[in-house]
């Protein structure tokens, strides 16, 4: 049996956090399609570089660990990764840093910590495992 606290309708989806998602997931902005859209600003997870990564997939077809039924999966990949980071992911981001640095500076991908967002990075980085 789990107590009020645990079956409180204040968790998870039923959060008020969440009201904001499902207004931005029915509206989400677009600078060409949608100008007058939502724009999400309470992201946890960093998507900063995905446009640069995702178009540097789409040319370089090798990853195939990326690909689905013909489409990226690269988003769901790099969000809900294995929490010490998925070593194909790894390996493929490490080459890309490298490539993107004209190979001035190698990145070992053993030594890449992902995390999917910046309170994951903060346990990582306290909790030792």
């Amino acid at each position: 049996m789990l107590s009020t606290k645990a079956t409180c309708k204040s968790h998870g989806e039923d959060s008020s956090y969440f009201l904001g998602w499902q207004e931005y997931e029915k509206n989400p902005h677009h600078p060409v399609r949608n100008p007058c859209g939502i724009i999400q600003l309470g992201l946890a997870e960093n998507q900063l570089c995905f446009d640069l990564l995702e178009s540097w997939i789409a040319r370089n077809q090798e990853p195939t660990g990326f690909m689905k039924k013909g489409g990226s999966i690269f988003r769901e990949l790099a969000l809900f990764q294995d929490y010490r980071g998925m070593p194909v992911f790894k390996k493929e981001l490490a080459e890309y840093m490298a490539a993107i640095r004209q190979d001035k500076v190698r990145f070992d991908p053993n030594n890449i910590v992902l995390t999917a967002g910046a309170t994951s990075a903060n346990e990582a980085h306290v909790l030792p495992s």
